[in-house]
């Protein structure tokens, strides 16, 4: 159970959601038949020695509800009180969305990344605010509002994906909001600074894309960044982050840049791993990978990540200094704690 009422959600916020979040995508057997709970407990033991203070456990690959809120059960049983546990509020309607919310709330989540499903096609703004506020009135946990182009309201609802007038009516009526994953209208930062300035005193502001991260907190505060692949880089993001809260900006400087190499190979690789709006989850499988988390299958329907990528994501974390794992390619489909 969280460790707050639905009144203190924001203060909650405030006080706990200070660090770096990663993802755990879920880990299967070798026949994909069931969930692999000895390669969560790996991933999730690594996302903690790495530094993360969270980690959202990943919806958007083939599994059932019931088998999610077992995923999400095994995560918080190994991290105890060590991570705080991320839903995913990913399914495929608001009736799936509400039942996996119920059940993630009784598995130890404490905080709901809130998306919206592919078959949702609102036309104006109050059908976001109806369906946002629906999920919020159906959990007693914090929620992450989560403007983003991979809705697909950019081109008819507003340019900056949920729009500030709309955030904050949201605001006003969904008092379990407590941060805001700032990436509307990405890619760009006008976003994150508008949510700051209008929002910033009333929940947290997320920015969980490194390459902004890390500039932007040298001119204004961020005390989140939630929820991205940071396991591509290993414990670096949580290191340069605390960097930065410390005011050692030269020091997190030098980290930009010798980033930089890792950086531009993921963006360049970017239209080929993450066409078609959806986030490919086998290439955020393969980044963790290179850094020891557990690899392995994912169920159909996925996509696909081939020799020539896998090859130069290891080729920039090497140019970047950062020793990824020089096992053979064919090790990662395989996983570090095969059943």
């Amino acid at each position: 159970m969280a460790r707050y009422n639905r009144d203190e959600a924001r203060e909650w916020g405030r006080q706990q959601l200070v660090g770096v979040v990663n993802c755990t995508i879920p880990s299967f057997t070798a026949d994909l038949r069931n969930i692999n709970e000895k390669a969560i407990r790996h991933d999730t033991r690594l996302a903690i020695e790495h530094g993360f203070v969270g980690t959202l456990g990943v919806s958007e690959v083939a599994i059932s509800i019931s088998e999610y809120h077992d995923f999400l059960r095994i995560i918080k049983d190994e991290a105890g009180d060590r991570l705080i546990v991320v839903h995913h509020a990913s399914f495929g309607n608001l009736e799936q969305n509400i039942e996996a919310l119920q059940g993630a709330e009784d598995a130890g989540a404490e905080l709901v990344l809130l998306s919206y499903p592919p078959n949702f096609y609102p036309e104006t703004e109050q059908e976001i605010f109806d369906y946002t506020k629906a999920v919020c009135d159906a959990t007693n946990l914090a929620v992450m509002l989560f403007p983003m182009y991979l809705w697909g309201f950019g081109s008819r609802i507003h340019p900056s994906d949920i729009p500030v007038a709309l955030i904050r009516r949201l605001l006003d009526a969904c008092p379990n909001i407590a941060a805001i994953k700032a990436e509307g209208g990405f890619p760009g930062v006008q976003s994150v600074i508008e949510c700051h300035r209008h929002f910033g005193d009333e929940v947290v502001i997320s920015m969980p894309i490194e390459g902004d991260l890390i500039p932007l907190s040298q001119i204004m505060p961020i005390q989140l960044s939630a929820t991205s692949n940071h396991e591509f880089y290993g414990p670096t993001i949580p290191h340069v982050f605390d960097l930065l809260r410390a005011g050692k900006y030269d020091d997190a400087a030098k980290i930009y840049w010798q980033l930089h190499p890792a950086r531009q190979v993921a963006r360049a690789l970017s239209p080929t791993i993450h066409g078609g709006y959806f986030i490919n989850r086998q290439a955020w499988k393969f980044q963790g990978w290179l850094q020891g988390y557990n690899g392995g299958p994912l169920r159909q329907p996925t996509q696909r990540i081939h020799d020539q990528q896998m090859t130069a994501l290891r080729k920039g974390l090497i140019d970047a200094g950062l020793n990824p794992s020089m096992e053979p390619l064919r090790e990662f489909f395989i996983g570090r704690n095969p059943l």
